[in-house]
């Protein structure tokens, strides 16, 4: 075997030969995605220019004995080894057989003495179960010959850094085993465009229904050692539509310099604008997936855009070695189980929580003061910080994305991590007591030891009910995660959290500073993230449904509400979505509404109308609907919450105006037995397997069920939640859907399955 191969000549299956990353390189090039020229130096190369060195021997003496969990002999021990490697020899033949093939790259690009990048990829590289991200070095902006030269011995030596042989370790790998391959390849203008990875699949979820792009200004490495926090894109794969796009802080970027590289301030300009383009996100996408269906696995991409011809290339593709090698049908949720002070917030990485003793440390020389289930606090991480992240209980950044070397290193570790916090340096203090919660899909840090459980699930053995179980669902940030769950879609998405969460302010005082699309974009970004996790199972809206007092603790809310004094019988609901002032603000939401169905193509949006009081309200309800373009002729089916008497007495004329009833419970036993349900006084009373609720529901599902056509009824309060007893009633009374809480789904569909099977048993 020469020592040279073209990525034109090799594939998928020349691990062996030229290691994960220069074969994944050779096989993308023959799927039709943009690829940049280069050939591959072999792990024969490598082995020769050990051999010819008498490296062997060497290196094998140096590394006996050694316990990677010592960090200082580790440090010493690896710094020998790659001093010796970087200062040898090359041999002859070797090198001249690297001249020649960049001088043959240089005619083919045109020019030379050509900037290349020098990528080290082993044999035990980018597998499908074990990355080895950034274990080996890579270096960019390489000119001449005699750079190339000096680079590849870099490369080489790169086989032994201190994470690398702590990495192979923990693997099992042979360290004499592995060997280095060297991809020398054209060198992109990203420095003067934008670069990025991008995952086939939600890296912390594992959900596979969406395209995650990250993307910074610059060459690529600012990205992955978490210097920037990057501008973020999930593009949903059935419909290739961009569901959610985040704009990052990319206060700098690697540019190429005098000499190698150099960093440069982004404008805040910039900085306030996208660095890629809409089509350019989709487009990236559509590579992505053609690179899945190719390799028939999740896949974690590299690529770059060429800021002097805005052409965009692929760089580099591995497996997903996570998600992809985890246990497909088992569920870990973690509930925290106390409250406490929130001391920090990031970007939450895995959905995981964990406790420990915070150790700030900002520099990888200090690492060895690092003790086992501390929580690591530091600016970023690169590879050289991988011996201790992994003795880590919890890891937190202050800057830094979802597919940062922070992130891809603690999913792989299974360590939970909150990235881009800005500021957890400052915050938090060595010694301090802390718990890193990410189960919610928000990265939280609380003061002090917090209880937490975790529950297993193995949804394979879960059963298929004749009740359809849905999901009450308020934060968007969940819905990746909730839809690995066996259920039959959502049958509450609830408005309200992301109005107050992700909007913060009055849609009228939004109006009012001319800022209306903050509105319809936050609330479209939402419910669509829900409904393309469901996607095509159904996904019922309701309607915003906040109280006056509510309202006006939204900022600038004060100037538009009426002080009620019981909210909860007040201006709620169906009756504020006709009225000439609160219209303005109601034709937002249905904005929001129609971009998800028309926009975004997901038409498994169901909308639902709340505390819907009279049918001639309802009435005018669906005529303010339709006005904003939103009614039974544009497809879109409508249910309507039964939470007063009135609904159910008046079913039979509701039903000609709605496709679906959905019960909502606590309203419902409010208003039959005529108390406040947010009174202390009274809660003794407050009881939703009270007889009376109990014949209105039944009296409802009746009606809608008699109705030309049949018309569906679910339930969406809490009550099924808390009592298996009632859950049992409705199960008897025919109910068609019963949507709970995530963490009691399963506990649902088991307990519906087993009155089924006795109702089954009788008949």
């Amino acid at each position: 075997m020469g020592f040279i191969l073209w990525f034109d000549d090799i594939g998928k299956d020349d691990i062996e030969k030229v290691g994960g990353k220069c074969a994944n390189l050779g096989e993308i090039a023959d799927i039709h995605v943009p690829t940049l020229p280069g050939f591959a130096i072999t792990a024969g190369a490598y082995d020769h220019f050990i051999k010819g060195a008498g490296l062997g021997d060497q290196i094998k003496k140096s590394l006996e004995g050694l316990d990677v969990k010592n960090l200082r002999d580790l440090r010493r021990r690896g710094a020998e080894i790659r001093k010796r490697v970087a200062s040898a020899r090359i041999p002859d033949d070797l090198s001249k057989e690297i001249i020649g093939s960049y001088r043959k790259l240089g005619k083919k690009l045109g020019r030379p003495n050509p900037f290349v990048a020098v990528r080290s990829s082993a044999t035990a590289e980018d597998l499908p179960g074990a990355s080895f991200a950034g274990q080996q070095d890579t270096y960019l902006n390489v000119s001449g010959e005699k750079d190339l030269l000096s680079r590849v011995r870099d490369c080489f030596a790169s086989l032994f850094t201190d994470r690398a042989i702590s990495y192979r370790v923990d693997k099992g790998f042979d360290h004499l085993k592995v060997k280095l391959s060297i991809g020398v390849q054209k060198m992109v203008r990203s420095d003067v465009g934008s670069s990025g990875v991008m995952f086939t699949m939600d890296p912390d979820s594992g959900f596979d229904g969406v395209v995650v792009i990250n993307g910074t200004y610059g060459l690529g490495e600012y990205l992955v050692q978490g210097k920037v926090t990057p501008d973020t894109f999930i593009v949903f794969k059935k419909t290739m539509k961009i569901i959610e796009k985040s704009i990052g802080s990319k206060r700098v970027k690697l540019i190429r310099g005098g000499r190698g590289n150099r960093e440069a301030r982004v404008s805040e300009e910039d900085r306030s604008k996208f660095c890629i383009t809409d089509e350019q996100v989709k487009k990236l996408a559509e590579y992505a997936m053609m690179i899945e269906d190719h390799y028939k696995r999740p896949m974690d991409i590299e690529w770059a855009i060429d800021g002097e011809t805005g052409e965009l290339y692929i760089v580099q593709a591995r497996p997903e070695t996570v998600h992809s090698a985890g246990k497909k049908n088992i569920i870990r949720d973690y509930v925290l189980e106390e409250k406490g002070k929130v001391i920090a917030t990031g970007g939450a990485v895995g959905r995981k929580i964990g406790v420990g003793k915070v150790n700030v440390i900002r520099s990888s020389k200090d690492i060895y003061r690092f003790k086992v289930g501390e929580v690591l606090v530091t600016e970023m991480t690169d590879p050289d910080w991988e011996p201790i992240m992994k003795i880590a209980s919890a890891i937190v950044t202050d800057s830094g994305g979802q597919t940062s070397h922070a992130a891809i290193v603690s999913r792989e570790l299974g360590v939970p991590c909150i990235i881009g916090t800005d500021n957890a340096t400052e915050l938090l203090k060595t010694g301090m007591e802390v718990t890193v919660d990410c189960s919610t899909g928000e990265g939280r840090v609380f003061r002090g030891f917090l209880k937490f459980r975790i529950i297993e699930k193995d949804v394979s053995r879960i059963p298929r009910t004749r009740t359809k179980i849905m999901l009450n669902i308020g934060e968007p940030s969940r819905a990746f995660s909730l839809a690995k769950l066996p259920v039959d879609g959502v049958g509450l998405a609830r408005e309200e959290f992301i109005i107050s969460s992700h909007v913060g302010k009055h849609p009228l005082y939004l109006l009012e500073k001319g800022m209306g699309d903050v509105y319809v974009q936050a609330l479209a970004t939402g419910i669509g993230k829900i409904a393309a996790a469901f996607y095509p199972r159904p996904v019922i809206v309701r309607l915003s449904d906040f109280k006056t007092d509510e309202y006006a603790n939204l900022k600038g809310g004060e100037h538009y509400e009426p002080k009620e004094d019981n909210p909860m019988l007040g201006w709620r609901g169906a009756s504020r979505y006709y009225d000439k002032i609160f219209s303005l603000a109601f034709e937002l939401e249905c904005k929001a509404l129609r971009m998800v169905r028309e926009d975004l193509k997901l038409d498994n949006v169901i909308i639902m109308v709340p505390f819907c009081r009279t049918v001639e309200e309802a009435k005018r309800v669906k005529s303010e609907l339709s006005r904003f373009g939103l009614d039974r002729k544009s497809g879109c089916e409508m249910y309507m919450m039964a939470e007063l008497p009135s609904n159910i007495i008046l079913a039979d004329e509701f039903a000609k105006l709605f496709d679906g009833f959905s019960i909502g419970s606590n309203d419902l036993t409010q208003l039959t037995l005529g108390l406040d349900r947010n009174s202390d006084k009274l809660s003794y009373l407050f009881d939703e397997r009270n007889e009376a609720v109990k014949r209105l529901i039944e009296m409802l599902i009746k009606k809608a069920h008699k109705n030309k056509p049949r018309r569906s009824v679910g339930i969406c309060g809490e009550a099924p939640s808390n009592y298996p007893d009632f859950t049992e009633f409705l199960v008897r009374t025919g109910i068609d859907s019963i949507s709970v809480e995530p963490d009691v789904a399963l506990k649902t569909i088991l307990l519906v399955d087993r009155v089924e099977k006795k109702i089954r048993a009788k008949d």
